[in-house]
């Protein structure tokens, strides 16, 4: 299984992680998956994130991250498009600051949240958060990072 990432930069805020975390962290989150991946994460300023929020989801601030599952039948790609991520690097910034979360574990774990949005998994439906969230946990506990969702229980 081979994951193809294209990164694109826009925005230029604080201690971005580097290509190669990202790879791993999106190869980790999609080795449940058989084929190959192609995906994009876009990093936005908080301008282009609230669009993008205000657009697609009616939410008028700007959030932590958006999935974009490509919602294309396989037929018809010659490429194994999953979907675009777009994370917003200073939301991503300050909640690992109001959460008392080291950057790279709170990054790792949107990361990975949102690569699973891009293979089916959802959180609105308790169940669904459930499993969502324990195969979030497992994965991170792999890099070693803590349960990001010690504190909320």
């Amino acid at each position: 299984m081979m994951v193809e990432l294209d990164l694109q930069l826009a925005s230029q805020a604080g201690q971005l992680p580097s290509q190669a975390q990202f790879h791993a962290w999106c190869e980790l989150a999609l080795r449940q998956r058989s084929a190959d991946s192609e995906l994009t994460i876009r990093l936005v300023d908080e301008a282009e994130g609230r669009e993008l929020n205000r657009t697609y989801r009616q939410r008028d601030y700007a959030t932590n991250v958006l999935s974009f599952p490509a919602d294309v039948p396989d037929e018809m790609l010659d490429i194994p498009l999953l979907g675009d991520l777009v994370i917003c690097a200073p939301v991503v910034a300050r909640e690992a600051g109001e959460q008392g979360k080291s950057l790279e574990a709170h990054w790792a774990h949107l990361v990975i949240h949102g690569c699973l949005h891009l293979l089916g998994y959802d959180h609105i439906e308790d169940a669904e958060a459930e499993e969502m969230e324990a195969l979030e946990r497992t994965l991170l506990a792999e890099l070693g990072h803590p349960d990001p969702y010690a504190d909320d229980e």
